[in-house]
Protein backbone atom coordinates (compact mmCIF):
# COMPACT_ATOMS: atom_id res chain seq x y z
CA UNK A 1 0.00 0.00 0.00
CA UNK A 2 1.29 3.53 -0.76
CA UNK A 3 0.90 5.60 2.37
CA UNK A 4 1.16 8.96 0.32
CA UNK A 5 -1.43 8.64 -2.72
CA UNK A 6 -5.06 7.76 -3.14
CA UNK A 7 -5.17 4.13 -3.71
CA UNK A 8 -6.90 3.62 -7.52
CA UNK A 9 -7.54 1.68 -10.80
CA UNK A 10 -6.93 2.56 -14.26
CA UNK A 11 -8.41 1.24 -17.06
CA UNK A 12 -8.53 1.98 -20.52
CA UNK A 13 -5.94 3.30 -22.94
CA UNK A 14 -3.24 5.82 -21.69
CA UNK A 15 -3.45 7.81 -25.07
CA UNK A 16 -7.38 7.78 -24.18
CA UNK A 17 -9.28 11.19 -22.59
CA UNK A 18 -8.71 11.26 -18.46
CA UNK A 19 -11.78 10.64 -16.76
CA UNK A 20 -11.68 10.45 -12.26
CA UNK A 21 -14.72 8.57 -11.02
CA UNK A 22 -15.09 9.49 -7.05
CA UNK A 23 -16.62 7.24 -4.55
CA UNK A 24 -19.22 7.95 -1.75
CA UNK A 25 -18.72 7.23 1.80
CA UNK A 26 -18.42 4.16 3.17
CA UNK A 27 -17.70 2.44 -0.51
CA UNK A 28 -14.66 1.89 -2.16
CA UNK A 29 -13.96 1.98 -6.07
CA UNK A 30 -16.12 -1.21 -6.59
CA UNK A 31 -19.12 1.26 -6.66
CA UNK A 32 -17.97 2.00 -10.06
CA UNK A 33 -17.63 -1.68 -11.12
CA UNK A 34 -20.96 -1.98 -13.64
CA UNK A 35 -20.23 1.36 -15.17
CA UNK A 36 -16.24 1.80 -15.29
CA UNK A 37 -15.70 -0.74 -17.99
CA UNK A 38 -17.79 0.35 -20.41
CA UNK A 39 -16.49 4.00 -19.71
CA UNK A 40 -13.03 2.90 -20.55
CA UNK A 41 -13.79 1.79 -24.21
CA UNK A 42 -13.48 5.64 -24.95
CA UNK A 43 -11.61 6.87 -22.04
CA UNK A 44 -9.13 6.50 -19.48
CA UNK A 45 -10.91 5.47 -16.47
CA UNK A 46 -9.27 6.43 -13.03
CA UNK A 47 -11.20 5.56 -9.72
CA UNK A 48 -9.91 6.26 -6.48
CA UNK A 49 -10.85 4.73 -2.98
CA UNK A 50 -11.15 7.45 0.07
CA UNK A 51 -8.91 7.30 2.89
CA UNK A 52 -9.32 4.63 5.14
CA UNK A 53 -10.89 2.33 2.11
CA UNK A 54 -10.52 -0.22 0.01
CA UNK A 55 -6.72 0.28 -0.50
CA UNK A 56 -6.11 3.67 0.84
CA UNK A 57 -4.13 4.62 3.78
CA UNK A 58 -6.27 5.20 6.88
CA UNK A 59 -3.70 8.48 7.50
CA UNK A 60 -3.95 10.55 4.58
CA UNK A 61 -7.43 11.81 6.13
CA UNK A 62 -6.62 13.22 9.82
CA UNK A 63 -9.56 14.12 12.53
CA UNK A 64 -11.00 17.99 10.85
CA UNK A 65 -10.32 16.76 7.61
CA UNK A 66 -11.89 18.95 4.95
CA UNK A 67 -13.52 18.47 1.38
CA UNK A 68 -10.25 20.48 -0.15
CA UNK A 69 -8.01 18.32 1.63
CA UNK A 70 -9.63 15.29 -0.58
CA UNK A 71 -9.46 17.03 -3.80
CA UNK A 72 -5.83 17.78 -2.66
CA UNK A 73 -5.26 14.11 -2.36
CA UNK A 74 -6.79 13.60 -6.08
CA UNK A 75 -4.92 16.26 -7.62
CA UNK A 76 -1.92 14.73 -6.00
CA UNK A 77 -2.69 11.09 -7.76
CA UNK A 78 -3.16 12.77 -10.62
CA UNK A 79 -0.07 14.55 -10.79
CA UNK A 80 1.47 11.18 -10.72
CA UNK A 81 -0.31 9.61 -13.00
CA UNK A 82 0.81 12.52 -15.67
CA UNK A 83 -2.87 14.01 -15.75
CA UNK A 84 -2.69 17.63 -16.10
CA UNK A 85 -6.54 17.95 -17.01
CA UNK A 86 -9.68 15.61 -16.49
CA UNK A 87 -13.42 15.34 -16.74
CA UNK A 88 -14.60 14.00 -13.80
CA UNK A 89 -17.71 12.41 -12.07
CA UNK A 90 -18.56 11.56 -8.44
CA UNK A 91 -20.95 9.79 -6.30
CA UNK A 92 -22.20 11.90 -2.95
CA UNK A 93 -18.90 12.61 -1.21
CA UNK A 94 -16.93 11.63 -4.27
CA UNK A 95 -19.63 14.19 -6.15
CA UNK A 96 -18.71 16.95 -3.37
CA UNK A 97 -15.46 16.92 -4.38
CA UNK A 98 -15.97 17.38 -7.99
CA UNK A 99 -17.63 20.12 -6.99
CA UNK A 100 -14.47 21.68 -5.16
CA UNK A 101 -12.83 21.00 -7.66
CA UNK A 102 -14.85 22.84 -10.47
CA UNK A 103 -15.31 25.87 -8.70
CA UNK A 104 -11.18 26.03 -6.75
CA UNK A 105 -8.83 24.40 -9.24
CA UNK A 106 -10.80 24.74 -12.79
CA UNK A 107 -8.32 24.31 -15.02
CA UNK A 108 -7.72 20.82 -14.01
CA UNK A 109 -12.29 20.22 -14.81
CA UNK A 110 -12.70 19.72 -18.03
CA UNK A 111 -16.21 18.59 -17.33
CA UNK A 112 -18.17 17.40 -14.50
CA UNK A 113 -20.88 14.97 -13.36
CA UNK A 114 -21.65 14.81 -9.82
CA UNK A 115 -24.26 11.77 -9.18
CA UNK A 116 -26.42 11.67 -5.81
CA UNK A 117 -24.42 14.77 -4.05
CA UNK A 118 -24.99 18.08 -3.04
CA UNK A 119 -23.34 21.31 -2.49
CA UNK A 120 -24.57 21.07 1.48
CA UNK A 121 -24.91 18.01 3.25
CA UNK A 122 -27.85 19.17 5.58
CA UNK A 123 -25.58 20.81 8.38
CA UNK A 124 -22.58 20.11 10.40
CA UNK A 125 -24.44 18.59 13.32
CA UNK A 126 -26.04 15.15 11.83
CA UNK A 127 -22.37 14.56 10.90
CA UNK A 128 -20.71 15.51 13.55
CA UNK A 129 -22.98 13.24 15.69
CA UNK A 130 -21.80 10.11 13.37
CA UNK A 131 -18.26 11.09 13.47
CA UNK A 132 -18.73 10.26 16.87
CA UNK A 133 -20.36 7.73 17.29
CA UNK A 134 -17.87 5.93 14.70
CA UNK A 135 -15.21 6.64 16.84
CA UNK A 136 -16.48 5.45 20.33
CA UNK A 137 -18.54 2.30 18.70
CA UNK A 138 -16.64 1.61 15.22
CA UNK A 139 -18.59 0.48 11.98
CA UNK A 140 -20.99 -2.39 12.49
CA UNK A 141 -23.54 -0.74 13.64
CA UNK A 142 -23.95 2.16 11.12
CA UNK A 143 -23.00 -0.60 8.14
CA UNK A 144 -26.55 -2.42 9.12
CA UNK A 145 -28.33 -0.05 8.06
CA UNK A 146 -26.37 0.87 4.87
CA UNK A 147 -28.83 -0.64 2.53
CA UNK A 148 -31.86 1.67 3.90
CA UNK A 149 -29.78 4.35 2.98
CA UNK A 150 -28.02 2.98 -0.05
CA UNK A 151 -30.55 1.69 -2.11
CA UNK A 152 -34.33 1.07 -2.72
CA UNK A 153 -36.03 -1.44 -1.08
CA UNK A 154 -35.05 -5.22 -1.55
CA UNK A 155 -31.87 -4.26 -3.37
CA UNK A 156 -28.37 -4.65 -2.09
CA UNK A 157 -24.74 -5.06 -3.58
CA UNK A 158 -23.19 -6.89 -0.84
CA UNK A 159 -19.57 -6.07 -1.55
CA UNK A 160 -20.20 -2.29 -1.26
CA UNK A 161 -21.74 -3.22 2.25
CA UNK A 162 -18.66 -5.16 3.02
CA UNK A 163 -16.46 -2.36 2.37
CA UNK A 164 -18.92 -0.14 4.68
CA UNK A 165 -17.75 -2.75 8.01
CA UNK A 166 -14.42 -3.16 6.40
CA UNK A 167 -13.70 0.98 6.14
CA UNK A 168 -10.86 2.35 8.94
CA UNK A 169 -13.46 3.91 11.62
CA UNK A 170 -11.00 6.81 11.86
CA UNK A 171 -11.25 7.62 8.49
CA UNK A 172 -14.80 7.04 8.37
CA UNK A 173 -15.10 9.55 10.70
CA UNK A 174 -12.80 12.27 9.44
CA UNK A 175 -14.64 12.11 6.23
CA UNK A 176 -17.45 12.89 8.26
CA UNK A 177 -15.95 15.96 9.34
CA UNK A 178 -15.53 16.93 5.97
CA UNK A 179 -19.10 16.37 5.38
CA UNK A 180 -19.93 18.42 8.18
CA UNK A 181 -18.04 21.52 6.67
CA UNK A 182 -18.87 21.25 3.34
CA UNK A 183 -21.36 24.04 1.91
CA UNK A 184 -20.52 25.57 -1.34
CA UNK A 185 -24.19 27.31 -2.43
CA UNK A 186 -22.45 30.68 -2.04
CA UNK A 187 -19.56 29.87 -5.40
CA UNK A 188 -21.71 27.63 -7.40
CA UNK A 189 -21.98 30.26 -9.86
CA UNK A 190 -17.94 30.09 -10.43
CA UNK A 191 -18.21 26.42 -12.12
CA UNK A 192 -17.65 27.63 -15.51
CA UNK A 193 -17.49 23.84 -16.83
CA UNK A 194 -20.12 21.66 -18.50
CA UNK A 195 -22.05 20.02 -15.66
CA UNK A 196 -24.40 17.45 -15.38
CA UNK A 197 -26.26 16.71 -12.30
CA UNK A 198 -27.96 13.27 -11.73
CA UNK A 199 -30.72 12.74 -9.26
CA UNK A 200 -32.06 8.94 -7.64
CA UNK A 201 -35.49 9.78 -7.16
CA UNK A 202 -36.05 7.79 -4.23
CA UNK A 203 -32.41 9.21 -2.84
CA UNK A 204 -33.48 9.84 0.97
CA UNK A 205 -29.65 11.26 1.47
CA UNK A 206 -29.49 13.72 -1.32
CA UNK A 207 -32.88 14.19 -2.63
CA UNK A 208 -33.78 15.42 -6.02
CA UNK A 209 -34.02 18.48 -4.94
CA UNK A 210 -30.21 18.92 -3.60
CA UNK A 211 -28.83 18.45 -7.16
CA UNK A 212 -31.83 20.77 -8.90
CA UNK A 213 -30.27 23.38 -6.80
CA UNK A 214 -26.91 22.71 -7.71
CA UNK A 215 -28.20 22.46 -11.97
CA UNK A 216 -30.22 26.29 -11.06
CA UNK A 217 -27.13 27.36 -9.69
CA UNK A 218 -24.26 26.43 -12.26
CA UNK A 219 -24.73 28.29 -15.68
CA UNK A 220 -25.92 25.82 -18.03
CA UNK A 221 -25.95 22.68 -15.87
CA UNK A 222 -27.91 19.81 -16.78
CA UNK A 223 -29.95 17.31 -14.55
CA UNK A 224 -31.03 14.18 -14.79
CA UNK A 225 -33.52 12.60 -12.52
CA UNK A 226 -33.19 8.50 -12.61
CA UNK A 227 -36.63 6.46 -11.64
CA UNK A 228 -35.74 3.45 -8.81
CA UNK A 229 -32.71 4.70 -8.00
CA UNK A 230 -31.61 5.27 -4.73
CA UNK A 231 -28.23 7.05 -3.46
CA UNK A 232 -25.96 4.83 -5.00
CA UNK A 233 -27.39 5.19 -8.52
CA UNK A 234 -23.93 3.42 -10.45
CA UNK A 235 -24.70 0.10 -9.06
CA UNK A 236 -28.50 0.16 -8.58
CA UNK A 237 -29.25 1.41 -12.45
CA UNK A 238 -25.72 1.64 -13.88
CA UNK A 239 -27.16 1.64 -17.74
CA UNK A 240 -29.29 4.95 -16.86
CA UNK A 241 -26.13 6.50 -14.87
CA UNK A 242 -23.62 4.85 -18.01
CA UNK A 243 -26.51 6.82 -20.48
CA UNK A 244 -26.04 10.06 -18.73
CA UNK A 245 -22.72 9.94 -18.11
CA UNK A 246 -21.97 8.67 -22.37
CA UNK A 247 -24.44 11.89 -23.27
CA UNK A 248 -22.83 14.28 -21.17
CA UNK A 249 -18.94 13.64 -21.64
CA UNK A 250 -19.87 13.07 -25.70
CA UNK A 251 -21.22 16.74 -25.38
CA UNK A 252 -17.65 18.24 -25.66
CA UNK A 253 -16.64 16.20 -28.98
CA UNK A 254 -19.87 17.84 -30.60
CA UNK A 255 -18.58 21.10 -28.79
CA UNK A 256 -15.56 20.67 -30.03
CA UNK A 257 -16.25 20.12 -33.80
CA UNK A 258 -18.23 23.01 -33.90
CA UNK A 259 -15.49 25.53 -32.71
CA UNK A 260 -13.15 23.62 -35.51
CA UNK A 261 -15.43 23.99 -38.05
CA UNK A 262 -16.14 27.64 -37.08
CA UNK A 263 -12.59 28.42 -36.75
CA UNK A 264 -10.87 25.71 -39.85
CA UNK A 265 -14.10 26.22 -42.25
CA UNK A 266 -16.45 22.89 -43.09
CA UNK A 267 -14.39 22.42 -46.19
CA UNK A 268 -10.98 21.48 -44.20
CA UNK A 269 -12.81 20.25 -41.42
CA UNK A 270 -14.74 17.87 -44.13
CA UNK A 271 -11.82 17.14 -46.09
CA UNK A 272 -10.35 15.51 -42.97
CA UNK A 273 -13.18 13.74 -41.78
CA UNK A 274 -13.45 12.04 -45.59
CA UNK A 275 -9.46 11.03 -45.10
CA UNK A 276 -10.67 9.24 -41.59
CA UNK A 277 -9.98 6.17 -41.05
CA UNK A 278 -9.78 3.55 -38.24
CA UNK A 279 -6.46 4.00 -37.61
CA UNK A 280 -6.54 8.09 -37.23
CA UNK A 281 -10.34 8.05 -35.77
CA UNK A 282 -8.89 8.51 -32.02
CA UNK A 283 -6.50 11.20 -33.40
CA UNK A 284 -9.42 13.16 -34.72
CA UNK A 285 -11.63 12.37 -31.32
CA UNK A 286 -9.01 13.59 -29.36
CA UNK A 287 -8.26 16.84 -31.45
CA UNK A 288 -11.82 17.74 -31.62
CA UNK A 289 -12.10 17.07 -27.40
CA UNK A 290 -8.86 18.39 -26.31
CA UNK A 291 -7.75 20.91 -29.01
CA UNK A 292 -10.88 22.47 -30.06
CA UNK A 293 -13.82 21.26 -27.19
CA UNK A 294 -11.27 22.47 -23.96
CA UNK A 295 -8.26 24.62 -25.32
CA UNK A 296 -10.08 26.87 -28.02
CA UNK A 297 -13.35 27.06 -26.34
CA UNK A 298 -11.74 28.46 -22.73
CA UNK A 299 -12.95 32.25 -23.23
CA UNK A 300 -9.38 33.11 -21.01
CA UNK A 301 -7.93 34.18 -24.60
CA UNK A 302 -10.11 35.38 -27.51
CA UNK A 303 -10.26 33.75 -30.80
CA UNK A 304 -8.00 36.38 -32.51
CA UNK A 305 -5.07 35.71 -29.64
CA UNK A 306 -5.24 31.85 -29.64
CA UNK A 307 -4.82 32.31 -33.95
CA UNK A 308 -1.75 34.60 -33.13
CA UNK A 309 -0.06 32.01 -30.44
CA UNK A 310 -0.54 29.13 -32.64
CA UNK A 311 0.96 31.29 -36.25
CA UNK A 312 4.05 31.73 -33.52
CA UNK A 313 4.08 28.43 -32.64
CA UNK A 314 3.65 26.63 -36.05
CA UNK A 315 6.44 28.97 -37.32
CA UNK A 316 8.87 28.01 -33.78
CA UNK A 317 8.58 24.31 -35.28
CA UNK A 318 8.65 24.82 -38.87
CA UNK A 319 5.46 23.29 -39.38
CA UNK A 320 4.12 25.59 -42.63
CA UNK A 321 1.40 23.23 -43.99
CA UNK A 322 -0.39 23.81 -40.36
CA UNK A 323 0.75 27.56 -40.69
CA UNK A 324 -0.97 27.65 -44.09
CA UNK A 325 -4.46 26.45 -42.71
CA UNK A 326 -3.88 28.96 -39.38
CA UNK A 327 -3.37 31.70 -41.70
CA UNK A 328 -6.58 31.55 -42.88
CA UNK A 329 -7.87 30.59 -39.47
CA UNK A 330 -6.57 33.86 -38.66
CA UNK A 331 -8.60 35.32 -40.93
CA UNK A 332 -12.04 33.69 -40.16
CA UNK A 333 -10.88 35.04 -36.19
CA UNK A 334 -10.88 38.54 -37.71
CA UNK A 335 -7.28 39.33 -38.39
CA UNK A 336 -6.36 41.60 -40.91
CA UNK A 337 -3.15 40.52 -43.23
CA UNK A 338 -1.36 43.72 -42.14
CA UNK A 339 -1.47 41.58 -37.73
CA UNK A 340 -0.77 38.83 -39.73
CA UNK A 341 2.57 40.45 -41.18
CA UNK A 342 3.21 41.66 -37.76
CA UNK A 343 2.69 38.31 -36.13
CA UNK A 344 5.17 37.28 -38.11
CA UNK A 345 7.52 39.56 -38.19
CA UNK A 346 8.03 39.30 -34.53
CA UNK A 347 9.00 35.61 -35.10
CA UNK A 348 11.72 36.70 -36.91
CA UNK A 349 12.84 38.14 -33.85
CA UNK A 350 12.25 35.23 -31.44
CA UNK A 351 12.06 31.99 -33.79
CA UNK A 352 14.72 33.32 -36.26
CA UNK A 353 15.48 35.02 -39.65
CA UNK A 354 14.82 31.68 -41.89
CA UNK A 355 11.77 30.40 -40.08
CA UNK A 356 10.37 33.98 -40.62
CA UNK A 357 11.24 33.70 -44.21
CA UNK A 358 9.22 30.51 -44.74
CA UNK A 359 6.63 31.67 -42.89
CA UNK A 360 6.29 34.83 -44.83
CA UNK A 361 6.18 33.07 -48.03
CA UNK A 362 3.82 30.33 -46.90
CA UNK A 363 1.59 33.32 -45.29
CA UNK A 364 1.96 35.55 -48.79
CA UNK A 365 0.34 32.49 -50.63
CA UNK A 366 -2.35 31.99 -48.59
CA UNK A 367 -3.54 35.22 -48.40
CA UNK A 368 -2.90 36.20 -52.43
CA UNK A 369 -5.33 33.08 -52.91
CA UNK A 370 -8.22 34.05 -50.65
CA UNK A 371 -7.72 38.29 -52.36
CA UNK A 372 -8.40 35.83 -55.93
CA UNK A 373 -10.47 34.32 -54.60
CA UNK A 374 -12.86 37.36 -53.22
Amino acid sequence: MNDTLLHHRAEGPASAPPLLLGPSLGTSYALWDAVAPELSAGHRVIRWDLPGHGGSAAGLLAAGGTVGDLAGLVLALADSLGVARFAYAGVSLGGAVGLHLAVHHPERVSSLAVICSSAHFNGAKPWRDRAALVRREGLAGLAEGADARWFTPGFTVERLVQDHRDADPAAYAACCDALAAFDLRDVLDRISVPTLLVAGRADPATPPAHLREIADAVPDAALVEIPGASHLAPAERPEAVLTALRGHLDAGAKRGMAVRREVLGDAHVDRAQARQTPFTAPFQDFISRYAWGEVWTDTTLSRRERSMITMTALVAHGHYEELAMHVRAARRNGLTPDEIGAVLLQTAVYCGVPAANSAFATAQRVLAEESAGE
